[in-house]
């Protein structure tokens, strides 16, 4: 009966947690950020070379509307550029280990995918505020980096290794940092409470 009881209040305890974590991040699937934070070396050193691509501040008016015309958007870009684009590493590319730039040579790392994607969408009309670059890190550990894009029914999730976009919460990713909503050359942690869920919602 003592183990039964046991039982019952490690599952009550997990019931707790889970449903704090739902509310700290949103009934409607939204990531929960922190304070500001480093920029990836890549991206600081994409910055230095393009300044004016890390100097914008989108005025930030809230997540994008959902719909069926944004999703075919999302996917279409998503699949596009995953479709068009070679996966090389920079070593193989440049020659160097870390280098963000748009592609140029048909060929580009998980970054360079990102901001094509980021490039593309912000053309069709979404607002830079929603379309952030996102650090995470996959289940064997290695670095990854993901476009995160904001919407009213959660922040959904374009990544060149998929072309599905799925909700961030249902990748199996650790998150870690993206970039904030109001400066393109500034970013933000993304909360352990982010990877809580993910650990609930991908068992």
């Amino acid at each position: 009966m003592a183990a039964g009881r046991a039982v019952l209040g490690t599952a009550v305890g997990l019931f707790v947690v889970i449903s704090l974590t739902v509310g700290q991040v949103g009934a409607m699937g939204l990531m929960a950020t922190g304070g500001y934070t480093s920029q990836p070396i890549g991206h600081y050193e994409f910055c230095k070379k393009t300044p004016r691509e890390c100097a914008q501040r989108p005025r930030d008016n809230g997540p994008e509307r959902m719909s069926e015309g944004l999703m075919r958007r999302l996917a279409s870009v998503n699949r596009s550029v995953n479709n068009s684009i070679k996966p090389l590493n920079d070593i193989d590319i440049y020659g160097v280990d870390e280098v963000w730039t748009y592609p140029s040579k048909g060929a580009g790392d998980c970054e360079d995918f990102v901001l094509e994607k980021r490039r593309q969408l912000s053309a069709k009309g979404i607002s830079l505020a929603n379309l952030l670059i996102t650090v995470v890190r996959k289940r064997d550990g290695e670095g990854h980096a993901v476009l995160t894009v904001r919407t009213d029914e959660g922040d959904y999730i374009l990544d060149n290794l998929r072309n599905d976009v799925k909700l961030w919460s249902h990748t199996g990713y650790r998150y870690l940092k993206r970039q904030a909503s109001n400066h393109t050359g500034r970013w933000v942690t993304l909360r352990d409470e982010n990877n809580l869920l993910v650990g609930a919602v991908s068992q």
